[in-house]
């Protein structure tokens, strides 16, 4: 099986993680953890054990972290290497919810193709949305 894993700091990847739920439906290949306000490593790495529980050596997983090389990116790394699984692990920073999104609903591809499409699609989320103001005759439009 292959596992997405999004951590972060905050309540960002449970907050995802809700979302997908919305999406595409609750599942149990979609795992999150978060480091929250005021938690110390140790919880957190607690927290992260008990997320990653059911991920076997022969599953995969892509883990989706929101900053590179931040703590629970790093310690995720870490906890999955510690499992035996760092060869079976791809690791994405700057996750946002195309290309989790992306990740959940192409989950019958395979590992390079989809990696490829996760990154294209996050990539191609992120741009500046232009607002048209219209003429300026000084009336709104609604």
């Amino acid at each position: 099986m292959r596992y997405l894993l999004l951590v972060s700091h905050g309540t960002f990847a449970p907050g995802l993680r809700s979302v997908l739920d919305m999406l595409v439906g609750s599942r149990d290949d979609i795992l999150s953890c978060s480091m929250e306000d005021g938690m110390g490593a140790d919880a957190f790495i607690g927290a992260l054990e008990e997320t990653i529980e059911p991920v076997g050596v022969d599953d995969s997983v892509f883990v989706f972290g929101d900053v590179i090389g931040g703590s629970p990116l790093t310690n995720a790394l870490n906890k999955l290497a510690e499992k035996g699984l760092l060869p079976r692990v791809t690791a994405f920073g700057g996750m946002n919810l195309p290309m989790i999104l992306t990740a959940a609903v192409e989950s019958d591809s395979d590992d390079a193709a989809l990696i490829t499409q996760i990154l294209d699609e996050g990539k191609a989320s992120i741009r500046l949305v232009e607002i048209d103001l219209g003429d300026d005759d000084g009336e709104e439009d609604l």
